[in-house]
């Protein structure tokens, strides 16, 4: 077994794992790029105004209207928007992506309104956890909302703005959301139960699983092993497939610009950028994990 110096996170061993040329772009060469995926961009717009509704009801004791909602939304996608936006799928607009987080929101609002149902305990909560008994390895990562439901219960819950709804076997294989529960478990020693949800947003549908402590054992032990790989890895071949559309390395990486495009996006057509490695998801984690700390945006955040 290795030695790790590294708090990875999910989105760092996933990049790996979709393709380890890509990691090593992103995190050993650091190569920086300036633009975004218009689905990652969609997605963090999403989560900061939810992040903002939850702040709201906790200053005013109630929630904003649906329209107030909308209109930070559009407000801040005007503000943030900019030319390296890239938009992937040319047969869709800049207001496809736009309508679709305005119903993601909607969605989300007319379904948990007035947002009273259980306790608020952290937003776009920053975590560590270690995965072994001697601290050698550490993950970190971004809770979007933490909840308690009751005394020793908690929930971790996290926004998804994808296009595609995952069929239930991907869930039972996730990494992201059950390392968040080990962190829940490790800085809350009163957890008893700590639950996984996952909103789909664009489906207006909410998943719900839990993983029992023999899965979070060889969770760990997994986990281990991956970084383990990462850490003594020697090469860092490219792996080619449909994702390689959304890459931010495209242009850099030789194996994708000697490929066929065109059947790479007849691929990508046919089954879109996927969950796993998403561009929506792997971006906006990534963006969390260079974000600012809580405090800051709470204040930045508070109000719609």
């Amino acid at each position: 077994m290795g030695f790790c110096l590294v708090a990875f996170s999910h989105s760092r061993l996933s990049s790996y794992e979709n393709c380890p040329a890509q990691y090593r772009y992103r995190y050993i060469d650091k190569i920086e790029v300036p633009y975004e995926g218009v689905e990652a961009f969609m997605g963090k717009r999403v989560h900061e105004v939810l992040e903002r509704l939850y702040h709201h009801v906790a200053r005013h004791g109630r929630p904003p209207s649906l329209a107030q909602v909308l209109s930070r939304f559009q407000k801040d996608w005007r503000f943030h928007w900019h030319e390296n936006v890239r938009i992937v799928r040319v047969e869709n607009s800049e207001s496809f992506y736009q309508d679709q987080g305005a119903r993601c929101l909607e969605n989300y609002y007319r379904s948990h309104y007035p947002f009273d149902a259980d306790e608020t305990v952290a937003l776009e909560h920053a975590v560590q956890l270690v995965l072994d008994e001697h601290g050698r390895y550490r993950m970190r990562g971004v809770i979007d909302r933490l909840v308690r439901t009751g005394e020793g219960s908690y929930e971790v819950h996290d926004y998804k703005t994808s296009g595609s709804l995952p069929p239930r076997r991907r869930l039972e294989q996730d990494r992201q959301l059950p390392l968040y529960q080990i962190a829940v478990q490790q800085a809350f020693p009163d957890a008893r139960e700590v639950g996984l949800v996952w909103h789909y947003l664009a489906f207006n549908r909410t998943l719900r699983q839990g993983r029992t402590e023999e899965q979070l054992e060889t969770l760990r032990a997994d986990t281990i092993a991956l970084i383990d790989e990462v850490t003594t890895a020697a090469e860092f071949p490219a792996r080619t497939g449909p994702l390689c559309r959304w890459c931010d390395y495209r242009e850099l990486c030789p194996a994708v610009s000697g490929a066929d495009v065109a059947e790479l996006a007849e691929a990508a057509a046919a089954d879109g950028p996927g969950e796993t490695g998403s561009p929506e998801e792997r971006t906006a984690v990534q963006a969390s994990e260079s974000g600012q700390p809580d405090s800051a945006r709470r204040g930045q955040l508070s109000l719609l």
